[in-house]
């Protein structure tokens, strides 16, 4: 049993593993479309309410919504380019039209979408996984070396500071015991940050400006216009986020050891539905679930909802008073690198353990593990692989765990799901003696 301490410790320790991610997405759409600084504090603001709100959606089971799984909901990356380009062409008032008619096709879809749980066996969620984690890993190593466009990328001394938080990690992991353990995260980026402070100082800034209260407020930036063009990008977003949120899904409930059925899936996506109509509503942006904090229930061991309910209720807390929120903010990117490094290896160690429930003795399944790994980090590599492409279709292609899992899907349903010859009986039994 937890202690209200250790609940709130291990609650927070997930925060700081998806914050950067979630302010990351208004941080870039309203610097691209010129919002004032009154706006970006509104929009990061409101962005972190709604991810404490979108999760409560998730962990509240009824018969309507909610999967139940220790999930936290967080903004969609993939949605930042779209959004932009709809708002520097039609206008911010379309980007929320476009949200909210997204979140309603998410909701109209669910009951259907769910019925591909036949299509996601141990081959492709753990391939899936397995390309989250990976895909994700330079994320975390351009951030250990101060973060893409830093003046001091790769210095001694954000590689020093990121690399040590990541050996605090390591060692509080080995040698700390119980709860020291299941914090190992959170002590990692406290004392990097400390480290930080002592060596080169911590830019106080963003909390000194930060207001000390924000009150929500719908349609913040007008009235929403309803776009065709635009409706159509964001439902392709949407599709896009159901499919890697499917991924992480699976991978909670492999850690968590519960079995997924279609109502689950049904209710999971939505409740991603209702946080999208929300985040319309109070103009944030479209939803999906963040697979760093899988890591982290993986690293921590912590696998009960009553943690992520906290963290949830950490980030309505946050969301309402800027000030306090903007204390996450000074974590120096090489800290949050070098803690991304572990949490999001242990998204790939997690694939890995899925992909031991696969027969090996099918050459099938090897290649369907090669090819959607391969395309899925070959993609996120070389992202300008399909720049000729017609836009739509890099909106599948530019992303690659989305790749990567259309791939696993695909090659699945052609090996494994439709009709093929049937092998004479001299070839069975040499594949049966290969077995033995």
């Amino acid at each position: 049993m937890l202690s209200k301490g250790r609940m709130a410790a291990l609650g927070f320790q997930h925060v700081l593993a998806m914050y950067v991610g979630a302010v990351i997405v208004p941080l870039l759409i309203g610097g691209a479309l010129g919002f004032n600084t009154e706006q970006m504090t509104y929009l990061v603001s409101i962005d972190i309410f709604m991810c404490g709100i979108a999760t409560l959606l998730q962990l509240t089971v009824n018969r309507f919504f909610g999967i139940g799984l220790p999930v936290v909901l967080g903004c969609a990356v993939q949605a930042i380019a779209p959004i932009i380009l709809i708002g520097q062409e039609m206008g911010i008032s379309a980007i929320y039209g476009s949200i909210i008619a997204s979140g309603v096709f998410v909701l109209l879809i669910a009951p259907f979408f769910s019925k591909i749980v036949r299509f996601f066996p141990p081959v492709v969620t753990g391939s899936v996984v397995t390309v989250i984690g990976l895909t994700l890993i330079p994320v975390a190593i351009n951030n250990l070396a101060g973060g893409v466009g830093a003046s001091d990328f790769g210095s001694f001394y954000n590689i020093g500071l990121g690399f040590g938080t990541l050996l605090l990690i390591i060692l509080v992991y080995r040698f700390g015991r119980g709860f020291t353990k299941a914090i190992a995260v959170l002590i990692g980026l406290v004392g990097g940050s400390v480290a930080a402070a002592i060596l080169n100082g911590i830019n106080l800034a963003p909390v000194k400006e930060a207001s000390f209260f924000h009150l929500p407020q719908p349609f913040y930036f007008g009235t929403p216009t309803f776009e065709w063009p635009a409706i159509v990008t964001m439902i392709l977003i949407s599709l896009v986020s159901m499919v890697e949120s499917t991924g992480v899904y699976f991978a909670l409930s492999d850690i968590t050891g519960r079995s997924l059925k279609k109502q689950d899936l049904t209710r999971g996506y939505r409740a991603e539905g209702l946080a999208i109509i929300l985040g319309g509503i109070f103009n944030t942006f479209p939803y999906t679930g963040y697979s760093q904090n899988v890591g982290l229930v993986q690293l921590s061991g912590i696998k009960t909802r009553k943690v992520i309910y906290v963290a949830a209720a950490f980030l309505l807390v946050l969301g309402l008073v800027p000030k306090i929120g903007a204390v996450t903010t000074i974590i120096p990117t090489s800290v949050l690198g070098g803690a991304m490094v572990a949490m999001f290896g242990m998204v790939v160690a997690q694939g890995i353990k899925m992909l031991g429930k696969v027969n090996f003795t099918s050459q099938e399944n090897l290649l369907i593990i090669a090819c959607s790994v391969g395309v899925g980090l070959g993609v996120t590599v070389v992202p300008d692989l399909f720049q000729n492409f017609p836009s739509f279709i890099q909106l599948f292609t530019s992303n690659g765990i989305v790749a990567g899992s259309f791939t696993a899907i695909i090659l699945n349903i052609i090996f494994n799901m439709l009709p093929s010859r049937k092998k004479d009986s001299s070839e069975e039994m040499e594949l049966q003696q290969v077995s033995e």
